[in-house]
Parts: C-alpha cells; sequence; structure tokens
C-alpha cells in the first residue's frame, strides 16, 4: 500500500453532504452505519469485551467508564469500525495527510453523569494535530442521556473554551446536539468544542470511541507493542497501515 493516502483520499464512500458538513459545522453524524442485525451482535462482543477487561485497561472516570485497545478486542468484530472508507475519507479530509490510529476503546457514560467540559480534543501547535474524532453509538444517543454537544464552526476558531466561557460546563448559546440511533457513527474535527451532555435517564450510554492524528503524532496507544498474534494475523493490509505496524 505504498500509496495508500492517495488511494483513500481519491474515494467516494463519503457524502458529498457528509463532507461539507464536516468542513462547516466540525462534526457530522453518519446514520445507520451498522445494521440492526449486526449491532445485535456488536452489542454482545461490546459487552463481553467491556466484562473480561482487566487492571489498566480499565479506567474508571468522574462521568464514565473506558476500557482500552478495542483492536484487540471482540475476536474481530470491531476490526472493520476503524477501516470503514467514509470515517478514512474524512480522515483524509481532516489530517490531510498520512494519519495512524491513535485510539480505539469503548466508553460507558453513567447514568447521573453531570455534563463535561467544553473542550478541544488537541492543541493546535501538538505534533498530534489535526485529530479526526469518531464515535460508534452502540446505544440511541438522546437529550436526556448525554449525548453529545458541540458548537458549530469551533473548529475554526483559534482560542479554547477556557479562553472565553467562565463556566466551561454551562450550556453554550450556539450549542447543538449530535443525536443519533445505535449503530450511527458520528465524525468530528477535534479541534470543534464538544463534550457530552449529562445523562439524566436511568440508564448508562455506551459507545466506542476512538481517534486518528498525524503519521508522525504520537498515539495515545501503542498498537505495535500491545499487539497480539491472532489479532495480527486477522487484520488487512489497510488496518495494518491504518494502525502503523512495523512489517514482520
Amino acid at each position: 500500500m505504498s500509496d495508500w493516502f492517495s488511494t483513500l483520499a481519491a474515494g467516494h464512500e463519503l457524502p458529498a453532504h457528509a463532507a461539507s458538513e464536516l468542513d462547516e459545522r466540525g462534526f457530522v453524524v453518519l446514520p445507520s452505519m451498522v445494521a440492526a442485525g449486526s449491532m445485535e451482535r456488536l452489542t454482545t462482543a461490546y459487552s463481553e469485551a467491556v466484562t473480561s477487561a482487566t487492571g489498566d485497561d480499565i479506567r474508571v472516570g468522574s462521568t464514565s467508564t473506558k476500557v482500552s485497545d478495542f483492536v484487540n478486542r471482540g475476536a474481530g468484530a470491531f476490526d472493520c469500525l476503524y477501516v470503514f472508507p467514509p470515517l478514512l475519507e474524512a480522515c483524509c479530509q481532516v489530517v490531510g495527510g498520512p494519519f495512524k490510529l491513535s485510539s480505539f476503546h469503548a466508553r460507558t457514560l453513567r447514568r447521573g453523569a453531570h455534563a463535561q467540559e467544553l473542550h478541544v480534543d488537541v492543541p493546535r501547535n501538538s505534533a498530534d494535530w489535526p485529530l479526526l474524532g469518531f464515535i460508534l453509538m452502540v446505544d440511541e444517543f438522546r437529550p436526556d442521556n448525554g449525548t453529545t454537544r458541540f458548537v458549530p464552526g469551533s473548529h475554526r476558531w483559534s482560542g479554547t473554551p477556557e479562553d472565553t466561557m467562565s463556566d466551561v460546563r454551562a450550556a453554550h448559546e450556539a450549542e447543538v446536539l449530535a443525536c443519533g440511533a445505535a449503530g450511527s457513527l458520528l465524525v468530528f474535527n477535534g479541534s470543534a468544542w464538544h463534550g457530552h451532555t449529562a445523562n439524566t435517564s436511568n440508564w448508562p450510554r455506551r459507545s466506542i470511541q476512538g481517534a486518528f492524528i498525524p503519521r508522525a503524532g504520537r498515539a495515545a496507544i501503542d498498537f505495535a507493542a500491545r499487539m497480539q498474534p491472532e489479532t495480527r494475523a486477522r487484520l488487512s493490509p489497510l488496518a495494518h497501515t491504518v494502525l502503523d505496524l512495523p512489517a514482520v
């Protein structure tokens, strides 16, 4: 895959309206990216992967629980997500050059969780910028269960929420909610101001999240160091490239 970036960038899997929305607003929801039948299998694999995780792979925060390295989990159930053609085309658009997967994890937002601070994912002066983030909605994202909020167009601003807001957990006058049915894919520019809202429902809200960064950046997870032989054996050449795995 010597010219893999040019090949992906020339694709036509990302609808023109979605590419435009990502460019102008900084985020887009791609509905029904996982079919209902496949979604049931993916949800089962999600539950099994989260339940079987141990040690440092589990991070319990103030609002959510994360389980890292979904590349090596699920016996292949999640392999197609980070090489999804429309997602990779969005990477070409936002990152603008060769990229790699930086993170890929489960995140369960607990019921009763308060709203997250509006934030950007990476500073503009970082080697990891630009960043393209994605969230697969394992459960429906609704206004009452902690869906993600965005300030449209903020990815073009030089400042951060902390620069202009006295309370970054407060609602922003221009924010919109990125809602969607289970199986929808939220794709966003990491410079867009965003954060999850409060989960006032009676149930946790589950998702699979990840991010892509420039090839020269430092990934949040060293996938090569963690790569299990059975995982490497099943991965496609494209997955090897996206994960920036050395040849063996």
